[in-house]
């Protein structure tokens, strides 16, 4: 079945992984499971959805991101590591940031981390609207991520502060990805980006749409930006 997700990856992605690297896949697969059995941490548990639903998914990401420089990556709401640590396992130069505010998700990436002797990568269990007005965060990365985290008004406040002018924005939505993009075409323009494309994705037997809407940072984020926690979610800009 490992060699079915290997070749599935490369043919989709034309991402082609050493061994060590489907031997990290392996073993975060089996740190999925045993945490799964301690913790809520993700919804999908079984071996083949693992697979497909997180780890292919996430290395989809890289059919836009691989034109662009990618050397500093922010993975908002990041969960169970998603997109971000799959992205990392395939190319080991990135540097990658891993934020989740939920204590135990983020202490589960940090064991994954730490487990697969990932390096450049930082873990912070903290809530996107306060790391993003640090200097240290603040538009200082070539790509922001996120995956199921919030609509896209709300989700482009969190992740457009976090990206240097010039670099992009890429969230993983589903089948209502053009509805939500459309609604959120304001807070795009008021945060300082500019939509380039939403690009679909099919992956293997799975029917619901999988799409990737890519936006580019043209603009410097206004410093008000993002509002104080929970306002994104409450209040978005409309």
């Amino acid at each position: 079945m490992m060699d079915f997700l290997i070749e599935q990856i490369k043919q989709i992605t034309g991402i082609t992984l050493t061994d060590a690297q489907v031997q990290q896949f392996q073993r975060y697969e089996d740190l999925l499971l045993e945490w799964n059995q301690r913790i809520n941490l993700t919804a999908i548990r079984d071996v083949p959805a693992i697979r497909i639903r997180h780890f292919l998914d996430s290395l989809t990401c890289w059919l836009v991101m691989k034109d662009s420089p990618v050397s500093k990556v922010i993975d908002v709401g990041t969960g169970a590591g998603f997109p971000g640590i799959p992205l990392k396992i395939a190319f080991p130069d990135m540097q990658m940031t891993l934020v989740e505010s939920t204590g135990k998700k983020a202490r589960c990436c940090q064991f994954v981390v730490d487990e697969l002797r990932l390096e450049r990568v930082t873990v912070l269990a903290a809530r996107a609207e306060e790391i993003a007005h640090q200097p240290t965060h603040r538009e200082g990365y070539d790509w922001a991520l996120a995956r199921a985290v919030a609509l896209m008004p709300s989700l482009v406040e969190y992740l457009l502060p976090f990206v240097r002018i010039g670099g992009s924005v890429l969230a993983q939505k589903g089948n209502a990805a053009t509805r939500e993009t459309s609604g959120a075409q304001k807070a795009i323009h008021t945060l300082g980006g500019s939509l380039v494309q939403i690009k679909p994705v099919q992956l293997p037997d799975v029917l619901e749409e999988h799409n990737l809407i890519w936006i580019r940072k043209i603009a410097e984020t206004p410093s008000n930006y993002p509002r104080a926690a929970g306002l994104p979610l409450k209040k978005p800009i409309q």
